[in-house]
């Protein structure tokens, strides 16, 4: 039988007010017996670098002169290096239980991995998998991955870069990764991507790896949470 997967499209939203959202939804995972609190958030955020728990190079001096880019910096519990999220690229969110799926961490970052790679391969674009964790196309990034696992129920996620600027990534190492660059659908396609474009595609994908179906998110929630 297939999981009952609900979707938000949160549009955009700052990143503060987007781990409310996740602690929010992780919190019902915990603390009711009831079935259908699995979530995908999708959003776009205003341009912010965030750090994962691995980050040990980021000085306050390196986090003052991020800052004066215009864009905002957060500290993270999610895997991962440094990244970049702004307009244009489509931020993911899944809250699962993944004891509905798979109860693996591993799987569950595999299967993600696979959705983007189907996903570039709807676009006619040959992505793969490589040691770093996320979804390049050659040696460049497309898709960032960093998420967290409390008792096999997932926050943060993934991020598809469809028309992102990519001057931003100028300023970092993403991910932490030398030698390797980012690039976008918009780039590699040589035309404009949207976010509103990708999104289908990628439900479509998910559903495929996930083995699940979609409701639309309560509005009754939505008006909660002023979205």
């Amino acid at each position: 039988m297939a999981n009952i997967i609900k979707v938000l499209n949160a549009g955009v939203m700052n990143y503060t007010k987007s781990l409310s959202l996740q602690k929010h939804i992780a919190a019902q995972h915990h603390t009711t017996d009831q079935d259908g609190m699995d979530t995908i958030i999708f959003v776009e955020h205003p341009p912010v670098y965030t750090i994962g728990i691995r980050t040990k190079d980021y000085s306050e001096e390196d986090e003052a002169r991020l800052r004066q880019t215009g864009a905002e910096f957060y500290k993270t519990n999610r895997g991962g290096l440094i990244t970049f999220h702004g307009p244009g690229q489509l931020v993911v969110y899944p809250i699962l239980n993944l004891k509905n799926f798979k109860p693996s961490m591993k799987w569950y970052i595999c299967h993600i991995e696979k959705t983007v790679i189907d996903l570039c391969a709807k676009f006619g674009l040959n992505a793969n998998t490589s040691p770093h964790t996320g979804v390049w196309i050659g040696d460049n990034k497309v898709c960032a991955i960093g998420v967290h696992g409390s008792r096999f129920i997932t926050t943060h996620g993934l991020a598809v870069n469809c028309c992102t600027d990519l001057e931003w990534y100028k300023h970092i190492v993403p991910c932490g990764i030398k030698d390797k660059g980012v690039t976008s659908l918009t780039k590699e396609l040589n035309r404009v991507v949207t976010t509103n474009e990708v999104m289908p595609i990628f439900l479509e994908c998910f559903k495929k790896y996930f083995n699940c179906s979609y409701v639309d998110y309560p509005q009754q929630d939505k008006i909660k949470f002023r979205i």
